[in-house]
C-alpha cells in the first residue's frame, strides 16, 4: 500500500477549507496538511462578510444624531473618521485571522504560508519548494473579484480595495447591481461619500424577489444615492488626460455577483494599486462625469488558474468553477472541491456545510450529500434584505401560489416623519400550503430571516404561521399577521 505524508491535504485557509481541515484532523485523527497562500479566514474574515459588516455598522450612525433630535434628545453629530475606523477594523481582523490559526494548530493541523499547486493526483506543489502527497486533496481556494474587460478597467477598485483605501472619496461610482454593489453604495453613502451607481439592467439586484427589490431601489434614492438602471459605462480615463489617447472599452458585461467562502487573494492588480486622480467616465446615457474613484463589482471569478487541474482531468466549468458531484468529489477520485471555486451558492456558511459534509463522507464512512435547498440570506443594504426559499417569479413558474404581503412604515421612523418602508411576503403553496418563500425588506431583516428559514426548511404551512401569536409591537408581527392573500399566480 503506498504510503502517503498526508491523509489529507487542504489547499485555501478560508471558512471552508480551515472548518474541513481542523475537523478531519480534530475528530478523526487524521494527519492533514493545509497550505494558504494570502491570509487565513479567506474572503469571508479577510475581505468580505466581516469587515463589510463593521462597516455596516459604522454607516448606519450617521443619522443616529438626526433621529435622536427629533426624538427629544440634544445631540450633536460629527464627521466620520476613516482612519480611526480602519486602524479598529485592521486589528480586528488580525486578531480573527490569530483565531483561525490557533484553531489549525490546536487541532494537530500542519500549514503551510505559500501558494500550492497541483502536481498528480496526490501530490501538492509548495511554493517554497517542498512537495507533500496525500490520499485525498481538498480545493477550497475560493474566488476573487474581477474587473470588467475594457481599456483603463486598471483605474478603477474591486471590493477588495475598498478596505484598503488611506481616505475615503468624495465621490464614488460604483458600477454592478448585485448584492456587493448595492451594499456598498448604502455603505459609502452611510459613511458621507457621494454615491453614484450604473447598472446596465432594467432592476437591481437580479434573482431576488421583485416587490423586495424594487423596494431597496426606492429606498436607496430617497436616502440620496443617484442610482441608474439601464445605464452602463463606454469609456473612463484619467480626467485631464488626452481623449485620443483613450481607446472605446465596450460597455461593460455586469454578470451579478456573489460573495462567500474563499482562501486566495485576487491575482494581477494588488489593493492600493488604482488611481489617486479623479477620473472621467462616459455613460451610455450620454453623460461625461468625473468621480474620485470607480468601484466594479461586475463578477467574481473561482481561483483556480495556473493550478494543474485540468492537466490533471479536473473539468472546469466555462467560468472557470471546478465541477464536483452532490459529494464534492471531482471527475478525479481523490481530488475534492467545495467552497466558491465550485460556483454552487457562494455563501461562507455554505462552504462550512460543503466542508463538513466532506469529512462525514471521506473520514467518518458517512456519505453525505449536501443540502443546497432553502438557504436563508440577507443583503445588508440599508434597509436590509433577508430571503429564503422562492420568490414570487420563479414559484408561479413552478405551481399555483397565493402571495401574503404587507408593506408599511415602521414605528421608529414613521414617528419621526421619515418615509422609510419595510416589506414583509409569504409565497405560499395553494397545493399543500406550505410556505415556498419569505421576504423581508426591514432594518435587522438578516436577524429575522435567520429565525423564518428554520419554520420554512422545516415545512411549516401558512397555517402554521398563522397560529403563531404576534410579538408586539413590532415589525415581525406582520409575518404571523397576514390573513389574506394580495394575490394568486
Amino acid at each position: 500500500m503506498r504510503e502517503f505524508d498526508y491523509d489529507l491535504f487542504v489547499i485555501g485557509g478560508g471558512s471552508g477549507g480551515v472548518r474541513a481541515a481542523r475537523v478531519a484532523a480534530g475528530e478523526t485523527g487524521a494527519k492533514v496538511g493545509l497550505a494558504e497562500e494570502s491570509r487565513y479566514g479567506g474572503t469571508c474574515v479577510i475581505r468580505g462578510c466581516v469587515p463589510k459588516k463593521l462597516m455596516v455598522f459604522a454607516s448606519e450612525f450617521s443619522g443616529l444624531s438626526e433621529d435622536a433630535g427629533l426624538y427629544g434628545w440634544d445631540v450633536t453629530g460629527g464627521a466620520f473618521d476613516w482612519g480611526r475606523f480602519s486602524t479598529r477594523l485592521n486589528g480586528e481582523l488580525d486578531r480573527l485571522e490569530g483565531v483561525y490559526r490557533k484553531l489549525l494548530s490546536a487541532s494537530g493541523v500542519d500549514t503551510f504560508d505559500c501558494r500550492a499547486t497541483l502536481k498528480d493526483p496526490h501530490t501538492v506543489s509548495l511554493a517554497n519548494g517542498e512537495e507533500k502527497t496525500a490520499k485525498h486533496i481538498l480545493v477550497a481556494t475560493g474566488g476573487r473579484p474581477v474587473r470588467p474587460d475594457m481599456n483603463n478597467a486598471d483605474l478603477g477598485m474591486v471590493s477588495d480595495d475598498i478596505f484598503h483605501q488611506e481616505t475615503l472619496p468624495k465621490s464614488i461610482l460604483i458600477v454592478g447591481g448585485g448584492y456587493i454593489a448595492c451594499e456598498f453604495a448604502c455603505i459609502l453613502h452611510g459613511l458621507g461619500v457621494e454615491v453614484t451607481l450604473y447598472y446596465r439592467g432594467a432592476q437591481i439586484l437580479r434573482g431576488f424577489d421583485e416587490e423586495a427589490r424594487g423596494l431597496i431601489a426606492e429606498s436607496m434614492r430617497e436616502r440620496g444615492i443617484d442610482l441608474h438602471i439601464g445605464t452602463n459605462i463606454v469609456e473612463m480615463d484619467c480626467a485631464g488626460s488626452d481623449d485620443s489617447d483613450t481607446g472605446m472599452g465596450g460597455p461593460i458585461q455586469d454578470t451579478g455577483e456573489t460573495v462567500g467562502d474563499s482562501g486566495m487573494s485576487h491575482r494581477g492588480r494588488q489593493s492600493g494599486d488604482t488611481s489617486d486622480g479623479p477620473i472621467r467616465v462616459k455613460a451610455t446615457n450620454g453623460s461625461s462625469r468625473v468621480f474620485d474613484r470607480v468601484l466594479f463589482a461586475t463578477g467574481r471569478r473561482p481561483n483556480t488558474d495556473g493550478m494543474g487541474l485540468e492537466e490533471l482531468g479536473v473539468k472546469l466549468g466555462r467560468g472557470g468553477q471546478i465541477e464536483v458531484d452532490a459529494y464534492s468529489q471531482t471527475a478525479v477520485p481523490s481530488i475534492y472541491a467545495i467552497g466558491d471555486v465550485t460556483d454552487r451558492v457562494n455563501l461562507t456558511p455554505v462552504a462550512i456545510r460543503e466542508g463538513m459534509a466532506f469529512v462525514e463522507t471521506v473520514f467518518k464512512g458517512n456519505p453525505t450529500p449536501v443540502d443546497h435547498a432553502l438557504i436563508p440570506s440577507a443583503v445588508f443594504t440599508q434597509p436590509e434584505l433577508g430571503t429564503v426559499g422562492m420568490n414570487e417569479e420563479d414559484a408561479r413558474e413552478q405551481e399555483e401560489i397565493d402571495v401574503y404581503c404587507t408593506s408599511f412604515r415602521p414605528m421608529q421612523t414613521a414617528f419621526i416623519g421619515k418615509p422609510d418602508r419595510v416589506l414583509m411576503k409569504l409565497i405560499v403553496s395553494k397545493a399543500n400550503r406550505k410556505v415556498l418563500g419569505c421576504h423581508i425588506v426591514a432594518p435587522n431583516a438578516g436577524e429575522m430571516i435567520q429565525l423564518a428559514g428554520i419554520a420554512i426548511k422545516m415545512g411549516a404551512t401558512k397555517e402554521d404561521f398563522d397560529r403563531t401569536v404576534a410579538v408586539h409591537p413590532t415589525m415581525s408581527e406582520e409575518i404571523v399577521t397576514m390573513r389574506n392573500p394580495v394575490r394568486s399566480a
